[in-house]
């Protein structure tokens, strides 16, 4: 098989990588082949799927809500693959808001998006993310600690749904915070972008102050997922508290998810 990086294999999947060997603060790396990031599989070319059916997974965590899968189409099957669809957003949450996206005319794109509102959102939904997804997070870290590795994890971009499952999967397993930082922000890479798509019905079409407008919401920024980090920091106090009060993760149960995920 290619020893090329294994996103050079996908023409159909953006944004897919594997995190393994990122450092832990006690010396260890997350191992390698046990999980993996990426857009959504809806649009998996045969050899896509050969190469994922290939890697030997338990499962893919698919963070879409309804609309996403109604607009983009369902993940294509990896025989012998669970998918465990958890939902990160509300159905119906920013419904309206998308269509804007998609086919708001420039003034009001500059009324939705400008002077710092949409970078303010993508803040904001970060904080949500961490207050009001503790079940949802929980449901995922003792899915990887029971039986679900290898595990590959996916929202529609592969950024900020699936880059928060795996932010927090790594801060539970001691991964430094600026290797996580590290990881987040490849997503930025101009061959990991989600492909923004802008209906023909706007006349503003994807002009440059249109593109600039919408960069907050299609970025990988630093400050989004310091955000998140904060709202754990100051809604209990450490890691460890969030793990254990807020996502219900007991020692045992983290002790044997990082027996499944780091290297001995």
């Amino acid at each position: 098989m290619s020893q090329e990086p294994a996103e050079t294999l996908l023409s159909g999947v953006r944004n897919f990588r594997d995190v393994g060997g990122l450092p832990t603060v006690d010396g260890r790396r997350v191992r390698k082949g046990v999980l993996y990031r990426s857009g959504h599989l809806a649009h998996a070319t045969d050899e896509d799927a050969a190469y994922l059916g290939g890697l030997g997974l338990h499962t893919v965590f698919d963070f879409r809500n309804a609309a996403d899968q109604a607009m983009e189409g369902p993940d294509v099957e990896l025989p012998g693959v669970r998918n465990l669809n958890i939902p990160l957003s509300d159905p119906a949450s920013g419904k309206e808001f998308w269509q804007m996206v998609r086919e708001g005319e420039l003034q009001q794109l500059r009324e939705l998006l400008g002077e710092g509102r949409a970078a303010a959102r993508m803040t904001d939904s970060y904080r949500s993310m961490i207050g009001a997804r503790t079940a949802e997070h929980s449901r995922i870290l003792h899915a990887l600690a029971e039986d679900s590795v290898p595990a590959l994890m996916h929202c529609a971009a592969g950024k900020d749904r699936a880059g928060l499952a795996v932010a927090i999967s790594l801060l539970a397993l001691g991964v430094d915070r600026g290797a996580i930082e590290a990881d987040y922000l490849e997503s930025n890479a101009a061959h990991r972008r989600y492909r923004v798509h802008r209906s023909e019905k706007s006349s503003a079409g994807m002009s440059p102050e249109v593109m600039e407008l919408l960069a907050p919401l299609f970025d990988a920024r630093a400050a989004y997922l310091h955000a998140a980090f904060t709202a754990i920091d100051e809604t209990w106090g450490d890691v460890d508290t969030y793990l254990l009060k807020g996502l219900r993760l007991e020692p045992q149960t983290r002790d044997r998810l990082r027996s499944r995920m780091l290297e001995d």
